[in-house]
């Protein structure tokens, strides 16, 4: 207990010696951030929990002044309003502009989100709630603003059959797909495209490569570290084929995967499946493609004997790689919650 109580003290030192250091930098502002008893008496143990929150305040205090100011920081957010708050964002429109402006805004956001959980004015419903919607929003803005500037270059993609223009869509899955991002997830999605055909400008290219191209944007924008850090660490891996296959597919060519070599693991990964874009196609496609393949006609008693197979599986490579003690695959972990 001493020892613990000794650890404690140490670290709220650490974080008066840093607050100290922050004032002495910018008392003004620092001084009337304090003057709210809210942000006093929360400040300690916010920073003592989280190094993250703490640095993003000392090297930004404008940051926190302006959740303060906003109010945001003391109030739950409604509806879609960070995805409103981003589509609004003024910033120039160059990729490293745009990159510096998502990084930001997200860094922003985690901050005000993190904050709300460790100051106990927010429950798990709306920290999962918040961190979900916010990665929704990050990853429509990217989504949208590479569109347009893969559109500028080559057109827009159309259907070789009713020359109708071709969206991306993405799917969400993990974390993500259900809507309990944690601070740390990568976002795992998936792309797709409805039909194949070419793009209407004057440099026409496949809907396969202006796809390409367009996810290769996405994942820049979202992962690719710069002074601000990153969005989002992207994983493609569950895409068909895993690495080993195309980026983007075609509604046509997503639906042959399944079908013809569709595992059992996939059943269930697409359980948590969710689009963040193309909305208006997500109807057709989870009724005649994903729909059927999730869910069988009949009752499938294979499926217990395959999450058994799965679940020894993981325990045999936990066992292999000592990992007893490790949070997520451990006994008693996340994954076994899952399970």
């Amino acid at each position: 207990m001493k020892e613990a109580s000794d650890a404690a003290t140490t670290l709220l030192l650490t974080v008066n010696t840093r607050l100290d250091a922050a004032r002495e930098h910018d008392r003004e502002r620092w001084d009337g951030l304090l003057a709210d008893p809210r942000i006093a008496q929360s400040l300690p143990c916010v920073w003592v929990c989280s190094d993250f929150v703490a640095n993003s305040c000392l090297r930004d205090p404008a940051l926190l002044a302006a959740l303060v100011e906003s109010d945001r920081l003391f109030t739950r957010g409604e509806g879609d309003w960070i995805s409103r708050e981003l589509d609004a964002l003024d910033c120039e429109a160059g990729e490293t502009a745009l990159m510096e402006a998502l990084r930001r805004f997200r860094r922003r956001h985690t901050v005000r989100i993190a904050w709300r959980d460790i100051a106990g004015w927010a429950d798990l419903d709306e920290t999962l709630h918040d961190l979900s919607a916010l990665a929704d929003a990050c990853i429509q803005f990217a989504q949208r603003r590479m569109y347009e500037a893969l559109v500028a270059r080559y057109g827009t993609p159309r259907s070789a059959l009713t020359n109708e223009a071709q969206p991306l869509m993405i799917l969400a899955m993990g974390k993500l797909g259900g809507g309990e991002l944690n601070f740390s997830s990568d976002i795992d999605l998936i792309l797709l495209y409805p039909e194949e055909g070419e793009t209407d400008g004057a440099r026409s290219i496949h809907n396969a490569e202006f796809f390409l191209r367009l996810a290769q944007k996405i994942v820049q924008m979202l992962s690719t570290p710069t002074v601000d850090g990153f969005v989002y660490r992207v994983d493609l891996r569950l895409r068909p084929f895993g690495d080993s296959g195309r980026v983007a597919l075609s509604f046509d060519a997503f639906e042959d995967y399944l079908q013809q070599h569709g595992r059992d693991w996939e059943r269930y990964a697409y359980v948590k499946a969710r689009a963040l874009t193309a909305l208006e196609h997500y109807a057709a496609l989870y009724d005649d493609v994903l729909r059927p393949f999730v869910y069988r006609r009949y009752l499938d008693f294979g499926v217990f004997e395959s999450l058994r197979e799965m679940k020894a599986m993981i325990a045999r490579e936990v066992e292999r790689r000592e990992l007893k003690d490790n949070v997520k695959l451990g006994p008693g972990g996340i994954r076994e919650i899952e399970f």
